[in-house]
């Protein structure tokens, strides 16, 4: 991506602090579900000046913008990841808090025939499983 380019086109300034933010949240990384705090101090380990207000900031502006999905998982602080218009699932250990991205076909076909049955049509869903690994 192009992060002015991105900016741009959903009609946000080109300014340094959200350049900073959206290349944060494009880095190539293990994790990339990132709360505020998260973002801030990796700006602060990298010399950025940006205070935590502003990072808040940022973020509802990419939020409202379509740029970023804020997650509010259950017993956890609000974590931010880039909408890349593609949909996904999450699972979250609940020992260690790390977020697992899943895809299944199966899943979808199934929440639309439910929906379907009761006479509904699916607009938008969100799934999360909330999980712990098989102690053996």
């Amino acid at each position: 991506m192009e992060t002015s380019n991105d900016l741009r086109r959903v009609g946000l300034k080109v300014t340094h602090p959200r350049m900073r933010i959206l290349e944060l949240l494009e880095e190539k990384q293990p994790q990339h579900h990132l709360t505020a705090e998260d973002i801030y101090r990796r700006l602060l380990d990298n010399g950025d000046e940006i205070g935590l207000a502003t990072v808040y900031r940022v973020l509802t502006q990419f939020e409202a913008a379509g740029l970023v999905i804020k997650h509010n998982f259950e017993g956890g602080q609000a974590m931010y990841e880039l909408d890349r218009g593609g949909h996904h699932d999450h699972m979250v250990d609940v020992d260690t808090g790390k977020i697992i991205e899943f895809e299944s076909p199966e899943i979808e076909k199934l929440q639309r025939e439910i929906a379907t049955r009761h006479g509904y049509e699916l607009e938008e869903h969100s799934l999360v499983l909330y999980v712990r690994k098989k102690r053996r």
